[in-house]
């Protein structure tokens, strides 16, 4: 396991947060709950038969994780919750009984009434059915209008890029086009993932074909645009834009290209001006430069929730585990 997964894990420890892992009944889940409650990763929450459970990994110790089996809890405040949350939307009481049975709801509605600080799926659901709950009842973080994501990408550590090879790209599996509102959403999500996870000094380049004005296009003035809303939303933060890679990368670039800058020729957040540049800029790098891409970390929400490949293996989930227990201290 690299440093940078090590020393998440040791953060989450000492946090000691409530994560509730809403397919209880997968066998890669459930050993991955035994995994963090052994090592005091996070404290678990099952949602789950707890017969079914024991059928299907008979071997595995559940002691000290809570495990809820709907059909044994009084739904009716959850539903109630989620009325109130989506009546606005045209939903009515019976609809909402029926939404708190699935799991994916009920997790999400826990984390909402503060019986959890975050949650993790996806190991057998598709991001869709993952994300919409959290979408319709935990909503986005104040400032913040735009779910997203990111991957954390770890270069070798004497890479002369990134922190210590450490580098953070958005959005690279949520949002095909972003306007620049959206644009400047994924820059401050990005930079607030870059510190709780990554544990880097976020300097953001807005990525274009253009530096600094040596093209004119309407894509260009979106990239500037959201440079605007950034610096207009989190004065706190290093970014700059239109930024073209190797003048967001390379310091002698950078002097000719975007002289003064505080981000040019040493970015470790880049953001994407769309989808099909962040994805394909994140597997390049993954594939060319050999590096690890950890992700893609669903950021943006006011409470975490975060998405598992359906191929993720159990390590994959501790590790996710121990990322949405430190995002949520985000804004905290």
């Amino acid at each position: 396991m690299n440093d940078l997964l090590t020393s998440v894990r040791e953060k989450a420890k000492a946090l000691r947060k409530t994560i509730v892992l809403a397919e209880g009944e997968e066998p890669r889940i459930v050993t991955a709950a035994a995994k963090i409650q052994a090592e005091g990763i996070a404290k678990i929450i099952l949602i789950g038969d707890p017969a079914v459970i024991k059928e299907k990994c008979p071997a595995v110790d559940l002691k000290g994780i809570k495990v809820v089996n709907i059909d044994s809890v009084d739904l009716e405040p959850y539903a109630e919750l989620l009325y109130d949350l989506r009546k606005a939307k045209g939903m009515d009481m019976e609809t909402a009984r029926k939404l708190v049975r699935d799991p994916l709801y009920f997790g999400v509605l826990m984390v909402k009434r503060g019986e959890a600080d975050g949650m993790v799926a996806g190991s057998v659901n598709s991001t869709g059915d993952v994300l919409r709950p959290a979408l319709q009842i935990i909503k986005t973080a104040p400032g913040i209008k735009t779910v997203s994501s990111c991957f954390i990408m770890l270069l070798d550590k004497n890479s002369k890029y990134g922190e210590n090879g450490v580098m953070v790209f958005g959005d690279c599996a949520v949002n095909p086009n972003p306007d620049s509102q959206q644009l400047a959403d994924i820059a401050i999500a990005s930079a607030d993932t870059a510190v709780a996870i990554a544990g880097i000094t976020p300097k953001i380049a807005l990525l274009s074909f253009s530096t600094k004005g040596s093209a004119k296009s309407e894509l260009v003035d979106k990239v500037t645009a959201a440079l605007k809303t950034v610096k207009t939303l989190r004065p706190d933060l290093h970014v700059d834009g239109e930024l073209q890679a190797d003048a967001a990368l390379v310091p002698t670039v950078a002097d000719l290209k975007a002289p003064g800058s505080t981000v040019a020729g040493k970015a470790n957040v880049l953001i994407f001006p769309d989808l099909q540049a962040g994805n394909i800029g994140y597997k390049l790098v993954q594939r060319l430069a050999g590096a690890e891409a950890i992700g893609p970390i669903c950021q943006g929400f006011n409470m975490p929730v975060n998405d598992l490949s359906r191929g993720c293996s159990s390590e994959d989930v501790v590790n996710v585990v121990a990322m949405t227990a430190l995002q949520s201290t985000i804004g905290k």
